[in-house]
């Protein structure tokens, strides 16, 4: 099973939360208006579970089967919205019913609900699925653990989590700076690679041309032949008559 790569909350009332409860926490119900989220929950992701009517938190558990849609579920409507989706899970701390959390006493503490009045936290809890902080989730049950287990045993529980959590992002931290420093090679590779199939050559630079040379002589075509004939004898013609020297005086003669 991977890494928890999300910690969710998720919201229901008592009646359907001991629905989970009997069914040994191998099961969880989703509502139908929360598709998008559904689909991000993944093996390995981490819930708790907070019942509305009591506004106490109750158990943690983690996701072994990503959601899939079914006919029925034993789940009751809350409301009018349905439970079309389930997951399946494993149980990791289950308090008693006299261990239940008060949600209003640590309510305070909780990153989530920074944004909204102290009055009002409950509020920010409406709706069945809820995307945790890290922080948020592993505060929760640490609670729960020294409640379940005493304070040291569950310090030493958290922080063994903990630690694996950070060598998961130290891990996903990790592969992405090699995945950044591998690419500028594959775009050089993939610019300088010939493709003939050959082996990598520089580039032959051209000289580039002036962009205002002195002169510039633009080869013409050649004269058609009959035009070039025809040119000729006009010239010849208009020649006779315009070079022809004249008499300065010419001679008359008297008829007798």
């Amino acid at each position: 099973m991977g890494m928890p790569h999300n910690f969710w909350m998720i919201n229901c009332n008592k009646q359907n939360f001991k629905i989970t409860e009997h069914l040994g926490f191998t099961q969880q119900g989703l509502k139908a208006e929360y598709r998008r989220k559904v689909q991000r929950v993944e093996p390995g992701d981490r819930i708790i579970f907070y019942v509305s009517g009591d506004r106490v938190f109750t158990a943690t558990a983690t996701v072994t089967k990503s959601y899939e849609e079914v006919r029925s579920t034993p789940w009751v409507k809350e409301g009018k919205t349905p439970w079309p989706y389930r997951i399946e899970i494993k149980p990791d701390v289950i308090l008693s019913d006299e261990q239940y959390i008060d949600a209003g006493l640590i309510a305070y503490r909780l990153e989530y609900l920074r944004k909204w009045p102290p009055e009002d936290w409950h509020l920010a809890f409406q709706g069945n699925l809820h995307l945790l902080s890290k922080g948020d989730f592993f505060l929760l049950e640490t609670e729960m653990l020294k409640l379940r287990d005493g304070r040291d045993a569950a310090l030493r529980r958290v922080d063994t989590e903990l630690a694996v959590e950070a060598e998961r992002t130290n891990s996903q931290r990790e592969r992405r700076r090699r995945n950044a420093e591998r690419e500028p090679a594959r775009s050089s590779r993939a610019r300088n690679a010939n493709p003939l199939g050959g082996t990598d050559r520089p580039q032959e630079v051209l000289p580039v041309a002036s962009e205002a040379p002195d002169q510039v002589i633009e080869p013409q075509p050649p004269p058609a032949a009959g035009r070039e004939r025809s040119s000729s004898r006009s010239r010849r013609s208009h020649g006779k008559g315009r070079n022809r020297p004249r008499p300065e005086n010419p001679t008359k003669f008297d008829n007798d």
